[in-house]
């Protein structure tokens, strides 16, 4: 440190730390010298000696107030060394500015300060110098650098309480305590200079251990020193992939709406690739290699992740989170019950019995602020209570009894409230992260339904007042339209449910996910995002349940999903599955068979295996025949199928009798008027156009125009299809005139319906350039000549 005296010292607690950076920052600006502890401490010195330093080489001190500096032994004692020396405060070498609502104490309550509560960033800035110029002297020094790593964070830093644009961070824990030198140690290890490559860093430990919470504050506490920020979810890939595609929006990249979710989430990863000054936090990560293809190469940022697991050497540098420190265990209780003036000895006791396990300990505080009783009685209340708990419920050997007997108490307290356990049931059984609600509400209704033997609803009020009990002990944390739920509450309810009840809600809560998840997905882009949303539950249901015709279903609903998002190697173990359980259940000729036939048949279709493909719609088609009859909807589906995949390899002699019969069987069993009616003349007409056979094309192409528009609205997708094909059709026969306004309308309802970067789109748009060209040179052909 310059042995000249400095202007200012910034006292403050590390929670404070941005508006310390803050303040001083403007200081400099104007002029003055500061000593900061975030800038001018340095790593292995002696904290305690270079404090007494500063404090002897400084003018004057500013306090940045807050309840947390105040409740802060090294804040206090700073504040108390330069209170001594001034206690009137005519000298003016001790200036409190005070960020949040606080009030003083005793005889520091006759000390006036500056107040920033409340106050506009710009207003902020002029309020602080001017209170300021009375009590000093300015001084003409300029700051010798910049905060941070140049062109790796913002110059100036962002003025305190605000966030950057690009932000999902989850909601602050206003009861977060203590961990500040594990914030220190994270921050410290996460900007150590080090630019050779993209610095990871994996919190791992226990579950429940506060890992998440850790992060988030991190994230709200250093978030001055990131331009972007975004959370994601990562216990499975289909979340990852949700919140990833949520920050291709959040970033307005070009590819934020392409069919494939690979293009996404490489252009998520381009972009971080060559930007700084962001953070990426996965969220209870299950290892390494899940992650490994999503993490950007780059190193302009930094990825915080979050897991169980502790092998992290591979791809980042893990750092372990242990239980609460005793003193923070005690302080946490007693500022999360209101019970600040209790002894200290019943609170220790409490955490002492709690292992200092963070949830554990949130757990008991939300019981007692619930039941407005003392942490002594609720210390009673645990040690009479907790053999019978734990004779009733055998805690899993992963996890410590403590929490479970938390649990036990809470399960209890809502036992009494209309919906609640049902609720916590069905919410231990699926992913623990953006449970939809309307998901638990349809399980609810479908469990009410199985045991009155009729169509019921659910009561709103008593759903509200269900999440509400759940909330009220910490065991569901909500948002708008979805809550989460810890792993280990999912646990140990489970524990409590047994084997039999949990089979039977499995059973329960995937007939809910089959009336939910779209059937045909493939076709139907607006319903993916509800695909999205209930995918990592579905695989969660899944995984665990015994196989059955309700379970093939939802695998080959899942499986159009990802189909239709062009995720071909996921979506081809759902349908292989799903076909493998139908054969066993309702054996080999089961029309189900045949469904599951076509959907793995067009799967390979779509990937040019035509090979693979053929065989598996000959066998549906056969099977369909045979079990429904020559004449069946069905059938006519299975033949159009196959005339596709004969066409494609120009096999027009074998396909069109094919196509032809399909059509025939449709017009007699649906009408003449039906969508599939157009589907096959648009795939007839197909065939006959690019055999050359215009005059034969055009009034299919017309016809099925005119259905579609009629059925379907002139806005769907398919109708854009038709107006395509006919304007191709119109364009090969040197129609330019009349294909141009065709080619534009189809291209607007596709940019309408599927977006700018959707491959029909782009054919589209290439199609009318293609044509315009065209024109364009017909028309300097005409005035040359």
């Amino acid at each position: 440190m310059d042995q000249e005296k400095k202007d200012f010292f910034i006292s403050y607690t590390g929670a404070d730390q941005q508006w310390a950076e803050w303040i001083a920052w403007q200081l400099e600006k104007a002029g003055y010298t500061t000593v900061l502890q975030a800038w001018d401490f340095h790593a292995g010195s002696n904290f305690v000696q270079d404090m007494q330093t500063a404090l002897e080489k400084v003018q004057r001190t500013i306090a940045v107030l807050s309840p947390r500096y105040l409740q802060s032994a090294y804040a206090r004692a700073e504040w108390s060394a330069v209170f001594a020396e001034d206690p009137t405060g005519e000298k003016g070498i001790l200036i409190p500015v005070r960020i949040e609502p606080c009030e003083l104490k005793g005889l520091h309550k006759a000390i006036v300060y500056i107040d920033l509560v409340r106050k506009e960033r710009k207003n902020a800035q002029a309020f602080l110098l001017k209170e300021l110029q009375h009590v000093l002297e300015k001084s003409s020094r300029k700051p010798k650098q910049e905060p941070g790593y140049p062109g790796e964070f913002k110059p100036e830093p962002r003025y305190p309480g605000s966030l950057p644009d690009v932000w999902n961070i989850p909601r602050r824990n206003p009861n977060f305590t203590g961990r500040d030198q594990l914030l220190q140690d994270l921050h410290a290890s996460l900007t150590d200079g080090n630019h050779t490559a993209l610095t990871q860093q994996a919190l791992h430990g226990l579950g429940g251990i506060g890992k998440s919470q850790l992060a988030i504050e991190y994230a709200y506490r250093y978030s001055t020193s990131y331009a972007h920020a975004w959370w994601i979810r990562a216990e499975e890939d289909a979340s990852i992939i949700t919140d990833y595609a949520a920050l291709a929006t959040a970033l307005q990249l070009p590819e934020k709406d392409a069919e494939e979710q690979k293009v996404i989430i490489e252009a998520v990863r381009r972009w971080l690739n060559t930007h700084h000054g962001w953070l990426l936090v996965f969220d209870n990560v299950r290892d390494a290699a899940s992650i490994r293809h999503y993490l950007p190469d780059g190193t302009g940022g930094h990825v915080l992740i979050t897991s169980r697991n502790p092998d992290w050497r591979t791809i980042g540098r893990p750092l372990q989170v242990t239980v609460w420190e005793r003193d923070e265990s005690i302080a946490f209780l007693k500022q999360r019950t209101g019970q600040d003036q209790q002894e200290n000895s019943d609170a220790n006791e409490l955490a002492d019995e709690l292992g200092d396990l963070p949830l554990a300990l949130e757990q008991a505080a939300a019981f007692i602020e619930k039941r407005h009783i003392t942490i002594s009685e609720y210390l009673n209340l645990y040690r009479t209570r907790r053999k019978d708990l734990l004779d009733r419920t055998t805690p899993s050997d992963d996890y410590p009894d403590t929490i479970a007997t938390t649990w036990v108490m809470a399960f209890e307290a809502i036992r009494d409230v209309p919906l609640a356990s049902d609720l916590l049931f069905f919410s231990s059984i699926i992913a623990p992260d953006a449970i939809p609600k309307d998901l638990i509400k349809q399980a609810l209704e479908q469990r009410v339904d199985d045991q009155d033997h009729e169509e019921q609803s659910i009561d709103e009020l008593d759903f509200h007042d269900a999440i509400d009990a759940l909330c009220s002990y910490s065991l569901i944390s909500p948002d708008t339209d979805t809550f989460s739920i810890h792993r280990l509450v999912q646990a140990i309810t489970q524990d409590r449910m047994g084997p039999e009840a949990i089979a039977h809600y499995r059973k329960e809560m995937l007939q809910s996910l089959l009336a939910l998840f779209p059937e045909d997905a493939h076709n139907t882009p607006s319903c993916w995002r509800l695909c999205a949303e209930l995918l990592p539950h579905a695989e969660k249901i899944i995984e665990k349940s015994d196989p059955s015709v309700n379970m093939a279903t939802l695998l080959n609903n899942m499986g159009s999903y990802y189909h239709g998002r062009a995720f071909y190697a996921e979506a081809e173990p759902l349908y292989r599955r799903a076909l493998d359980i139908y054969e066993k259940q309702l054996g080999g000729e089961h029309p189900y068979v045949a469904t599951s036939l076509n959907n793995l048949a067009e799967l390979f279709r779509a990937q040019g295996k035509y090979g693979e493909a053929e065989p598996l719609y000959r066998r549906a088609l056969g099977i369909d025949e045979k079990a429904l009859g020559l004449e069946h909807p069905e059938v006519a589906t299975d033949l159009n199928n196959l005339a596709l995949l004969l066409d494609a390899q120009g096999k027009y002699g074998e396909a069109e009798p094919l196509y032809r019969r399909a059509l025939d069987i449709y017009e007699k069993q649906l009408g003449g008027e039906h969508p599939y009616v157009a589907t096959s003349l648009n795939n007839l007409a197909g065939l006959l156009y690019a055999q050359g056979k215009y005059g034969e094309a055009e009034p299919l192409y017309r016809r099925a125009l005119l259905i579609r528009e009629e059925q379907l609205g002139g806005e769907h997708p398919y109708v854009a299809t038709s107006l395509n094909n006919l304007a191709g059709l119109l364009d090969a026969q040197g129609k330019y005139g009349e294909a141009e306004p065709l080619y534009r309308r189809a291209l607007g309802i596709c940019e309408q319906s599927l977006g700018a970067s959707h491959p029909n789109t782009i054919t589209m748009q290439n199609n009318l350039e293609v044509l315009l060209e065209k024109m364009k040179d017909s028309g300097d052909r005409e005035k040359k000549s």
